[in-house]
């Protein structure tokens, strides 16, 4: 009787767990890129100075072709805010580095892009409306990569927001029907 129970209950909490692991997994890196988008822009504010976040695969300088954000990235002083370079300007303007994801999962730039720098204002140089970097994760049933698909935007503006798969991100009246869209969509 006791070992019926057992499987019932086993039977029941694995699938939940799966999900649980899954979604922590994620929601800790997209809050990770978040966290790091955010603490660029408030240090080129407080310092007056330019601050990129670049893809950087092995944490000294940054990738500047591509898209995969899940192989890390850095975040730097950058006083001549050019971007990203390939070199890092000066000793010891590394203020954090986050390495390569230890999932399968996949962290792209749509429109392909491998930095972000923020001016003193906190306005993103180079950044369009429209710029998103999607996480998706590699292995599930269709129905579960849509559920733990996210989306991180970021405006010219410097604000950043994540959306889950299909969801309008600063799309302010695009639920209604027949309105446009003035946002952008996750997927």
């Amino acid at each position: 009787m006791t070992i019926a129970i057992a499987a019932i209950v086993a039977m029941l909490a694995i699938p939940s767990f799966q999900y649980v692991t899954n979604s922590n997994r994620v929601a800790g890196e997209v809050n990770g890129l978040l966290g790091d988008l955010q603490f660029a822009r408030a240090e080129a504010i407080k310092e007056g100075q330019p601050v990129t976040v670049c893809m950087s695969k092995g944490g000294q300088t940054c990738d500047t072709t591509g898209n995969a954000w899940n192989s890390g990235w850095i975040v730097y002083s950058n006083p001549t805010g050019t971007g990203a370079n390939t070199t890092l300007p000066a000793q010891g303007s590394i203020l954090r580095i986050r390495s390569t994801f230890t999932s399968t999962d996949t962290f792209l730039a749509q429109p392909a892009f491998s930095a972000i720098t923020y001016n003193r204002e906190g306005y993103a140089i180079g950044v369009g409306n429209g710029t998103l970097i999607k996480l998706t994760v590699a292995s599930g049933s269709a129905a579960q990569i849509a559920a733990w698909t996210r989306c991180l935007a970021v405006s010219m503006n410097g604000m950043t927001q994540t959306a889950t798969d299909n969801q309008v991100i600063n799309g302010v009246g695009s639920t209604v029907p027949g309105a446009a869209s003035t946002g952008v969509t996750c997927q």
